[in-house]
């Protein structure tokens, strides 16, 4: 069990230390400059796609919808089926190989700007500073006993927090019910128990991640920033304190000489680890907490700015460039490197790849089944006969028309409904009859070739391979 953190107790020469450390809040500051921006930016995309996408509509219905009770999957102008898993593969190798790219060209972007963790983090801190106040307020609040007051806050912040993070499991939900038909449910009371389920359990954990556990899921649930060190390299852009330029660190007043009083370029303000969401002092080096979110850089550069020195005690640089091995002007240079080089041309052949199969994918699929009651039966008049179900996938959202063929064999004959009519995005069964003269084909099993075509458009076929069977006499 985890018990929490004990003092330090030292009896003679043993010492007792504790394993497990209650977590001390954090109370970041609210900062303000060129990353912030980038980040708020792309909060503000991520969350409109988000929210907005169960909304759209496209061709009189929900433009993307996983029914999973239906077993489609209705992306804009697509609908994909079971069988086309292998799209979802490569997209997840797609992001994979664009994870290692990224990292290895500027580290933890993800983390810094577009995880849902952070995300989400960013806009719950946001809904505290504008209920608590800022840093110094929260931090006096949380130390007050619970009077009216705190008590009128902290409801606030919470109902407001659950309210966002409901929504958010509302529209979720609605990506796999369509979220028209489940706005109506959820007006008359008639909600079912798994829809109930899963928004209340995205919204819970929604509200305890980003409200509650917050950089406890960056450092201890994420995998990521465990792995994360072996896909980094001396060349890797990581957000890095220049100890040479800011060490020896030291307060001073704006109009001294801290030159001559042998300091640096840290005025040792602590706002760097003031604006950290994870808490960490980016001037002890790099850090598996650290999620790259530049909230240090903004932060050290305005300070930078209200003394009158340059920007850029803390920035983006290569471990390299801080070393002196190459001045800044060459980090540019050093992105284009083998690995980088290599992810880019392995992420660029299997997008395209994913590209080329996407466009050239065929709008219909066909599964051949043996009636399995009997191989091969014997008609009225004397002929062979194999028969088959067809299960004919129109995959596309506007009804088609096909014609079936079968070869293989001299002197086969098809016996089917023709032509057969496909409503869009839906599956037919067609039964269907091989029949051949027992003179023509020889006792055992023979390879046929079932081709299922439309007849508007002749581009659009399949070929399915299957066994007639012909009995001994």
């Amino acid at each position: 069990m985890i018990r929490p953190a004990r003092k330090l107790a030292s009896i003679g020469n043993e010492v007792e230390t504790a394993l497990y450390e209650v977590r001390k809040k954090i109370h970041p500051r609210a900062v303000h400059g060129w990353f912030a921006g980038w980040r708020w930016a792309l909060i503000w995309l991520t969350q409109i796609v988000f929210y907005g996408g169960p909304w759209l509509v496209w061709n009189d219905r929900q433009a993307v919808l996983f029914d999973l009770g239906a077993r489609k999957f209705y992306i804009f102008g697509w609908v994909f089926w079971p069988q086309d898993f292998i799209f979802l593969t490569g997209l997840l190798v797609i992001s994979a190989y664009a994870l290692f790219l990224f990292t290895a060209v500027a580290g933890r972007l993800w983390c810094g700007y577009a995880c849902p963790q952070t995300v989400y983090t960013e806009i719950f801190m946001w809904i505290e500073r504008r209920v608590e106040g800022d840093r110094t307020q929260r931090m006096r609040l949380d130390r007050e006993p619970l009077t009216p007051r705190k008590f009128f806050l902290k409801a606030v912040k919470h109902g407001i927090w659950i309210a966002l993070a409901t929504w958010t499991g509302f529209t979720f939900v609605g990506y796999f019910t369509p979220i028209k038909l489940l706005a109506m449910e959820v007006g008359t009371w008639a909600l079912g128990p798994w829809e109930t389920f899963w928004i209340l359990f995205y919204g819970f954990a929604t509200y305890g991640n980003a409200g509650w556990m917050r950089e406890q899921v960056c450092k201890y649930m994420c995998p990521y920033a465990r792995f994360q060190g072996v896909m980094f390299d001396p060349d890797t852009l990581v957000i890095t304190y220049d100890e040479k330029r800011g060490e020896p660190r030291g307060s001073r007043s704006r109009s001294a000489d801290y030159k001559a009083a042998g300091l640096g370029d840290c005025v040792d303000c602590g706002i760097c680890v003031q604006v950290c969401p994870t808490g960490i002092d980016i001037r002890d080096g790099l850090q598996y907490e650290c999620t790259g979110c530049a909230a240090c850089v903004d932060g050290c550069n305005q300070v930078m700015d209200k003394m009158g020195y340059a920007r850029g005690l803390i920035r983006y640089t290569t471990e390299n460039a801080v070393t002196g091995r190459y001045p800044d002007t060459g980090i540019l240079r050093r992105v284009f490197r083998p690995r980088v080089l290599v992810y880019g041309a392995l992420l660029a052949a299997i997008t395209s790849a994913f590209g080329a199969a996407l466009y050239l994918r065929m709008p219909l699929k066909v599964d051949v089944i043996r009636d399995r009651a009997a191989f091969a039966r014997e008609t009225r008049d004397g002929m062979i006969e194999n028969v088959y179900r067809l299960q004919i996938m129109n995959t596309d959202e506007r009804p088609r028309r096909y014609v079936i063929s079968a070869t293989g064999l001299d002197g086969l004959r098809l016996v089917a409904r023709q032509p057969v009519d496909v409503a869009g995005a839906t599956t037919q069964a067609v039964a269907v009859a091989l029949q051949i003269d027992p003179v023509a084909a020889k006792p055992g099993s023979h390879p046929v070739v079932f081709r299922v075509e439309d007849m508007d458009e002749p581009r659009i076929r399949v070929n399915e391979k299957s066994r007639f069977f012909v009995k001994r006499q």
